[in-house]
């Protein structure tokens, strides 16, 4: 390719990009919606292989998920609130072990109040600058409650004629590149299935073997930590370690240094058998990314759009490598 036309392709890259930017609300939207399409097709296909037509199938889908999705929270919800009130319970003496821990280490009383009186101050800090930071928190939020509604309009929409749309857009397109989009299309939306079915069943492992060792031993809001894991398994390498993390403090918190240390133990385990052993079966090369990139991915994107991207980071990495595979492949044959 000669070096005007690599420019020129730059270019076209970065016009498109800064434009995306200004309306990232959408775009997120429409990402986020072809993830929750990914989640729903199959059911779909299901039924409209038992003869259902389209618009009754995507009706019993949609209902479907909303009937899962309410009766979650309404499990999550309780559960939440009572372990909360044990561990305002459990703090007093979480806090007493830990001043117990810090006079072994030959910290006196005089240099813990001073410590405590640091905090205490930076933390009045904190409060003021979140304090004068609301009205931007107010936009924000306006912006993931609009973006969340669109993302589930989309995501029926696509799960009732979404390979209609693609039709209709390709058609858009000029006759000799009308293949070419076609396959990519395909690449795409293989990619990002398997990515989004696979994760969500590691998570959905995770989650149940980690929260029933958190309810064997005792520790409170096992629920929630456990729907915590299963949401930390959609920012892979990062958020098995902070649902690990915070699990751990808050068994620290409930029953001391040796139930931390069991839940850390656990946890350690079973990522263990997740990374080596369940993930390679169910991801396949949906995600097949070094650690390393994956990490600059989640990096790039929590720069880019905060926590949402570093969500995004690592399936839209994926499928920009299966895109680049998917071309050198095609290529090979007309070079042999």
């Amino acid at each position: 390719m000669k070096p005007w036309r690599v420019l020129g392709w730059i270019a076209l890259i970065a016009v498109i990009l800064y434009c995306v930017w200004f309306v990232r609300t959408v775009a997120i939207s429409v990402i986020i919606g072809v993830f929750i399409t990914a989640l729903l097709l199959p059911p779909f296909t299901w039924l409209r292989g038992k003869g259902l037509n389209r618009g009754l199938a995507t009706t019993v889908v949609c209902l479907g998920a909303l009937v899962i999705g309410g009766a979650f929270f309404w499990l999550l919800v309780p559960a939440t609130v009572d372990g909360l009130g044990q561990l305002r319970d459990s703090l007093g003496k979480a806090v007493d072990d830990l001043h117990n821990f810090a006079r072994s280490l030959g910290l006196d009383d005089t240099r813990l109040s001073e410590m405590s009186k640091q905090v205490q101050a930076y933390l009045a800090e904190q409060s003021r600058s979140i304090a004068t930071g609301a009205i931007a928190g107010v936009r924000t939020a306006g912006e993931i409650v609009i973006g969340a509604v669109l993302a589930l309009i989309l995501a029926i929409y696509f799960v009732h004629g979404g390979d209609r749309l693609f039709g209709w857009l390709t058609d858009l397109a000029p006759v000799r590149t009308r293949p070419h989009l076609r396959e990519a299309g395909h690449v795409v939306f293989s990619v990002v299935g398997r990515y989004i079915r696979g994760i969500a069943m590691v998570g959905l492992v995770d989650g149940f073997f980690i929260g029933l060792a958190l309810w064997i031993l005792g520790v409170p809001i096992a629920l929630p930590l456990a729907v915590l894991t299963f949401v930390g398994a959609f920012l892979p390498v990062v958020g098995a370690f902070m649902a690990g993390l915070f699990a751990a403090v808050v068994a620290f918190v409930a029953k001391g240094w040796l139930v931390a240390l069991i839940v850390v133990g656990v946890t350690i385990l079973v990522q263990q058998v997740e990374g080596h052993v369940l993930a390679p079966q169910i991801y396949g090369r949906a995600l097949d990314l070094p650690g390393a990139v994956i990490l600059l991915a989640i990096a790039v994107g929590s720069v880019v759009a905060g926590i949402t991207g570093a969500f995004l980071a690592a399936p839209v990495a994926s499928v920009i490598v299966a895109l680049i595979r998917n071309r050198e492949a095609a290529r090979a044959p007309a070079h042999a």
